[in-house]
């Protein structure tokens, strides 16, 4: 019998958002695999659990994921965490869920905290859909390239960042996606210090420029702004004459035709009305 790899969602920072089934999977596994094993072994004492503990992160030599995996198929049960919320987001763990899966070993998702989920909710901003960036390069053209699809990007963007980059990260933005850009900046979210603070981006990289930030960041980009097609009367009549003659109601036709044309749903209205 083979074991199975937990992937468990940790807190962010406030230890009340462990889930009890997340509690109960760390105390009964065999070994953690952590990102850092200082920052999980709070959490482990917090929840009064003692299993084996490894390091396994970013950097970690190929004979620790084969180690994981040779306990994993000894029958040892596995528990892999990151630093704070869901591993294999934006972290090495992708890697190792991949290789236990390719060996034929069981993956439960232990869900929970996630510092993705958790700005957009309280950004304000649509999170119906979005994309999510992670953490950029410093430099270069995967940088200019990432950049460039945070500015075009027809949906919500989500970017990590460390703090004492913040600020460039800010200005850069406001050069790629326009002064008039809004954004959102979230810190220390769930924490003693937590902060969201929306604005364009010029007035947030001002913000930070004179509040030097601290602590976890993630900053959201609006979408960009759709460009409203020039409104043809002529077009719009017909084409309601259509709509209209099918039996859909003027309303109907109106939000329609909005969407279809890329139009005011104001104008919209008023020449469906008239007809």
């Amino acid at each position: 019998m083979t074991g199975k790899l937990f992937v468990v969602a940790t807190p962010l920072g406030n230890m009340g958002d462990l889930s009890s089934r997340a509690g109960e999977v760390l105390c009964s596994v065999d070994v953690v695999a952590a990102e850092d094993t200082r920052r999980s072994r709070v959490l482990l004492r917090h929840v009064a659990a003692r299993p084996k503990v490894l390091s396994f992160h970013a950097h970690s030599p190929q004979s620790r994921m084969d180690e994981l995996v040779r306990m994993l198929e000894e029958g040892k049960s596995v528990a892999l965490l990151t630093d704070a919320g869901t591993p294999a987001v934006s972290d090495p763990g992708a890697a190792l869920v991949e290789r236990v899966r390719a060996a034929g070993v069981e993956v439960v998702a232990i869900p929970g905290p996630s510092a993705v989920v958790a700005a957009l909710s309280v950004s304000g901003l649509p999170a119906d859909r979005f994309t999510f960036l992670g953490f950029l390069p410093r430099k270069g053209k995967d940088r200019d390239r990432l950049l460039n699809v945070a500015a075009e990007s027809p949906m919500t963007v989500v970017i990590f960042e460390a703090a004492n980059r913040l600020v460039s990260l800010l200005e850069a933005l406001s050069q790629v996606c326009g002064a008039g850009r809004r954004a959102v900046v979230t810190r220390e979210l769930t924490k003693v210090h937590e902060s969201v603070k929306a604005g364009t981006l010029p007035d947030l990289a001002g913000y930070y420029r004179e509040e030097a930030p601290k602590g976890e960041v993630t900053v959201l980009i609006a979408s960009k702004p759709r460009e409203r097609n020039v409104f043809d009367e002529g077009i719009v009549r017909s084409r309601a004459r259509e709509l209209l003659a099918m039996g859909e109601s003027r309303r109907d036709v109106a939000a329609r035709l909005a969407v279809e044309m890329n139009v005011s749903r104001k104008e919209t209205y008023r020449v469906v009305t008239a007809l």
